[in-house]
């Protein structure tokens, strides 16, 4: 027992500075006025100004134009002893560049200090950014391949269809040129290949796509599961809670992938966009309304002034928030798997009152 007190002193004694200076984390403590206390020598390295610059000015002057609403919210609720968790935004550096760090703070109301530890994940979001574009890129060119070919097709059977009705009202017992009836057959039974092969195509196109969107029975838990198990530290940092009530409605006849990324997206943007003075809560139930199945999704977050955003809520690119790390492609994918499928979504919204989508699956 006494071995274990005289540890105990001693780890508590050790000199905690070696940590701080030789740390490759951007460490910092920052007090209450606004002001830098004291910061790591990864930091002043990273944007680029001496330990004395950046004490000396306020901590906003070194933050990202764009970003520095969202970050003054976020720092009043860590002022309230709200912790701030892989909160991310951006920094300028004293060249110029832009640097995305992703923070963890906490406040000490007594000593009137802030300890936060932050990564450089600039890297990761550009990789990000890359996928997003490609992502977009590849969503519109297979939609404008798909259209082209369909409008294409449609196009071409047309005047075949027409040229075979020609062949119809031609009285042949008129033509007594053997040779000239021969080719009128010739044509004729060219016409009708072609009108095949155009139908045989289009008709392999859409066997493809069913092929690729298949749809089966799908336990809206287990889908569920799955995607809260791929984001559980997401989820868990956020501290979101969930309420789910699947009782009356427990499968429902959708795409497996289609229906886990809606809802990914919804969740994440649920956490994306959480109010600052309130813990994500999320409450997911579906149910049979007039033959149709239902998921409903409700959150208590931001939320949208729907006379603004009317229709352009489930558009590429649209965003309705000043959140840094919005790309406005989420809702543009949800409300695209469901419509590919027959479905419908339905949003009631207002600011700071949360926002809830209905869902409807063609039966």
């Amino acid at each position: 027992m006494r071995l274990w007190n005289k540890s105990k002193v001693k780890i508590k004694n050790l000199p905690l500075e070696p940590f701080f200076e030789l740390s490759h984390d951007f460490l910092c403590i920052a007090g209450y006025n606004g002001y830098f206390k004291k910061v790591n020598p990864a930091f002043q390295s990273l944007l680029g100004y001496s330990h004395k610059e950046l004490l000396s000015r306020p901590i906003s002057e070194f933050i990202y134009q764009e970003d520095k609403e969202t970050t003054a919210k976020f720092r009043e609720s860590l002022l309230k002893n709200i912790p701030l968790l892989n909160f991310e935004n951006r920094y300028s550096t004293k060249e110029g560049e832009i640097v995305w760090l992703s923070w963890t703070s906490v406040a000490i109301p007594g000593e009137k200090l802030v300890y936060a530890i932050a990564k450089n994940i600039t890297h990761l979001k550009m990789i990000d950014q890359e996928r997003n574009l490609l992502l977009t890129e590849l969503t519109k060119i297979n939609s404008d391949l798909k259209q082209i070919t369909y409008t294409n097709s449609h196009n071409l059977r047309s005047p075949v269809s027409n040229l075979l009705s020609i062949f119809e009202l031609l009285d042949t017992a008129k033509i007594k040129d053997k040779e000239t009836l021969d080719l009128l057959e010739l044509f004729r039974l060219s016409a009708e290949s072609l009108k095949d092969t155009l139908n045989d195509y289009v008709d392999t196109l859409i066997a493809r796509d069913r092929q690729n969107v298949s749809v089966t029975n799908i336990s809206l838990k287990e889908s569920l599961d799955v995607t809260q198990q791929s984001i559980s530290s997401l989820i868990r940092n956020a501290q979101a809670t969930f309420h789910i009530d699947f009782s009356e409605l427990e499968e429902v006849s959708f795409n497996k992938n289609y229906l886990e990324s809606i809802f990914l997206n919804l969740i994440t943007n649920s956490i994306k966009y959480a109010r600052p003075d309130l813990q994500p809560r999320i409450t997911i139930s579906s149910k049979k309304e007039n033959g149709c199945s239902q998921i409903i999704y409700n959150d208590n977050g931001l939320g949208f002034d729907m006379q603004k955003v009317k229709d352009k809520i489930f558009g590429l690119h649209q965003k309705f928030h000043n959140h840094i790390d919005s790309k406005g492609i989420g809702l543009y994918l949800v409300y695209n798997h469901i419509r590919s499928l027959g479905g419908n979504i339905h949003v009631e919204s207002a600011p700071n009152k949360g926002t809830t989508f209905v869902i409807s699956l063609r039966p």
